[in-house]
């Protein structure tokens, strides 16, 4: 299971209906995308010397993925076909959603854009 950012967000807040969905596997993929979201939302927030650690420990127990050459064309796939079908979303999460469809994973998120696209299972909680 992909952790979006705004996942991310809420597990490191102790959202329970979360860690519900995501008891399911041991292990979770972050996308290096997200980590560099969460980063940056670090970078600005008060609370970054409390939550920067739980980050920390939630990248070191997660399966970190990697952008690749496969993950671009992928990622040419997914927003060529969104611009046509006239849905374009953010970019970084086109860059998270070929990554979804390369690695065959859903993705948790309460985002809905990713419900746009194909090939992609979106988990909400």
């Amino acid at each position: 299971m992909i952790l979006d950012t705004n996942a991310v967000s809420a597990l490191l807040a102790g959202d329970r209906a979360l860690g519900t969905v995501l008891a399911r596997r041991a292990k979770h993929e972050l996308p290096v995308v997200v980590i560099g979201e969460y980063r940056f939302g670090l970078a600005r927030s008060k609370s970054r010397g409390r939550i920067e650690p739980l980050f920390d420990r939630l990248v070191g127990e997660s399966i970190v993925l990697d952008v690749s050459l496969e993950t671009a064309s992928v990622y040419a796939r997914v927003r060529a076909r969104l611009l046509t079908e006239g849905h374009p979303i953010p970019e970084n999460d086109v860059w998270i959603a070929a990554l979804a469809v390369e690695h065959d994973l859903p993705i948790v998120s309460r985002d809905t854009d990713f419900d746009y696209v194909a090939d992609v299972q979106r988990i909400p909680w």
